[in-house]
């Protein structure tokens, strides 16, 4: 074997090179920063400098990772939505508490973490909606992706709560679900407004009445 074809083999059977693992930690760094920008701000009034300036990655790099701000605000998009659907199914999946208590714990944890940043963050998918005629192409499809996404989760949990008799027979959990989302981001919004958890909380109270006693 010659010195070439040994250090091709070298590379092959060992980690990855410096130059793979910088770009892969760099992008995740900037989706992370990203996260937070758009979070606080909106998709709109995001710009890079803000993101970069987080985590000192030189402009340069930002677009050797991204081709365009747009692609950056997909690529935020995409991980918030997985993100937020594993804390999902990490509290409506947890079968040691009855769905609706499940969905109480829910509650409860994004109260927390509004409470943690200040309320200085609302929930990026909330935030881009409001953004949606003045978004690129492609961000409504995939909002309305993300937000099957999330109503599936809760309309399952619904289904739950019927076979325990804790909802009515009658009740159309995919409906139900698509209304908690709406509900919940004008509750998160007024969250923000006032610094409080108080409106998630009055909120959820509500929501839980009204499928409770029909």
């Amino acid at each position: 074997m010659n010195g070439e074809n040994a250090v091709q083999q070298k590379l092959r059977r060992g980690r990855p090179p410096k130059v793979e693992r910088d770009f892969t930690d760099t992008r995740q760094a900037l989706i992370r920063s990203g996260l937070e920008v758009i979070t606080e701000t909106g998709y709109l009034s995001a710009g890079i400098d803000a993101v970069i300036k987080n985590i000192a990655v030189p402009k340069g790099s930002f677009y050797h990772c991204f081709k365009s701000k747009e692609a950056f605000g997909m690529a935020v998009l995409t991980a918030y939505g997985a993100f937020f659907a594993h804390k999902l199914d990490t509290f409506l999946l947890n079968s040691e508490l009855a769905p609706l208590q499940r969905l109480d714990a829910f509650v409860h944890h994004a109260g927390q973490g509004m409470a943690k940043y200040d309320f200085r963050r609302g929930c990026l998918v909330g935030n881009l909606l409001q953004e949606t005629p003045l978004l690129p192409e492609a961000f409504p499809d995939k909002l309305k992706a993300i937000l099957d996404e999330w109503e599936t989760r809760v309309a399952c949990c619904l289904d739950e709560a019927k076979a325990n008799g804790d909802v009515p027979q009658n009740a159309q959990s995919r409906a139900l679900a698509s209304v908690f989302w709406s509900g919940w981001e004008g509750a998160v919004m007024r969250a923000k407004l006032f610094r409080s958890v108080e409106p998630l909380n009055q909120y959820w109270a509500f929501f839980r009445h009204s499928i409770t006693h029909k």
